[in-house]
């Protein structure tokens, strides 16, 4: 009971830390911003570090709690992105803007998680490379299929082709929403930082209680021993399924986040690339590690363009992958590993030794001699 007592203690302490490394984020910058020192390169990030950070920190559920090895959150992502922002662009002048930007991130979450239901039946029955290679595969064909769809709207209802534009039969006042590989176009923007940061605690809130709950317990119990897990009676596609829809419905949050800080969509943004590069974020993070993921994320998204600031353009990209090494080095070499387990060790004995000294002495009720 006790023990239980101070793991609770200490998954608290760890959860505050991690939201008070995002609100001390929130509130330098806006320091920052009050003051006229925020560069408008680095103002420009912040909307899509906060979206990166939500793309990392749900990608750790799967790859990092679960085990499975995804390559499709890209696909997620554009799912709740076009979902979110066809919705947002339809519905301009009807509903009053805060509820239609609510609306537009409840639809990128339902559509993303549906999506993530209907792939993840299939497709988590394999493993390891294949698992990787079939969410890779989903990507690239979510990508595609919105390259020819064209959708419209007007007052007869909703109108789609796979033909062209002039094939939708749009009234006058019809409005063409998703026009081919041009995607969507005159966005009004509705994402904002504040927004972005109340999104991050969202999903931090909702994905830290997920692991430590009765059901991330099972999540990482089958991560650890698939078939012992299954053999106490663990039903394994359930909990797999939950945390890969978990992971999908914020993958499209974050994606009707990023749609929406931009006038206009396009497919492409959303392709292998952007997979790897969320993968990118969990790995060098550390699998597993919630924080690491949101610092991977925020250094990683801004560190091009602070080179590019700091007049590095020619050795941009030089310098980039000099980072990503040192950070793979620092999080997986066992010579790093050796020594951050030496120093937590020292910190935890003079920790214990600054408590001893600092406590009282108790009167073991014998005088002086």
């Amino acid at each position: 009971m006790l023990q239980r007592i101070r793991n609770m203690r200490s998954r608290t302490r760890s959860n505050l830390i991690t939201f008070g490394i995002v609100i001390g984020f929130y509130a330098v910058v806006q320091i920052l911003s009050a003051a006229g020192l925020l560069s408008s390169a680095f103002a420009g990030q912040l909307i899509p570090i906060c979206a990166y950070v939500i793309l990392a920190v749900s990608l750790n559920l799967t790859v990092g709690f679960l085990g499975e090895l995804s390559l499709g959150h890209a696909g997620f992502m554009s799912i709740g992105a076009f979902s979110g922002v066809s919705f947002w662009v339809a519905t301009q002048g009807m509903l009053p803007r805060w509820l239609g930007v609510l609306c537009a991130f409840l639809i990128g979450a339902v559509c993303a998680g549906l999506f993530g239901l209907l792939v993840g039946v299939p497709v988590l029955r394999l493993e390891g490379d294949y698992l990787a290679i079939v969410t890779l595969a989903f990507g690239q064909i979510i990508v595609n299929v919105i390259n020819a769809l064209y959708i419209g709207i007007d007052s007869r209802g909703i109108h789609l082709s796979l033909r062209d534009a002039a094939a939708l039969g749009l009234e006058e006042d019809g409005k063409v929403i998703i026009n081919g590989a041009m995607g969507i176009t005159n966005i009004p923007k509705a994402s904002t930082f504040t927004l972005g940061i109340v999104l991050v605690v969202l999903t931090l809130a909702v994905i830290l209680n997920l692991i430590h709950s009765r059901a991330g317990r099972a999540i990482t119990a089958i991560r650890d021993n698939e078939i012992a897990a299954q053999s106490i009676g663990l039903d394994i596609t359930k909990y797999k399924l939950m945390a890969f829809i978990v992971s999908a419905v914020f993958a499209g949050v974050a994606g009707v986040l990023y749609a929406l800080n931009f006038t206009s969509l396009v497919s492409r943004r959303f392709d292998y690339n952007t997979s790897i590069t969320i993968l990118m974020f969990v790995v060098l993070g550390g699998m597993g590690n919630i924080r690491g993921s949101i610092i991977a994320a925020a250094l990683l998204t801004v560190l091009p363009e602070l080179m590019r600031g700091l007049g590095l353009e020619s050795y941009r990209m030089l310098l980039y992958a000099i980072v990503l090494i040192a950070m793979m080095l620092f999080n997986w070499s066992p010579a790093a590993l050796e020594w951050r387990e030496k120093v937590t060790a020292k910190a935890k004995k003079a920790i214990a030794a600054r408590k001893k000294a600092a406590a009282p002495v108790k009167d073991n009720g014998k005088g002086a001699a």
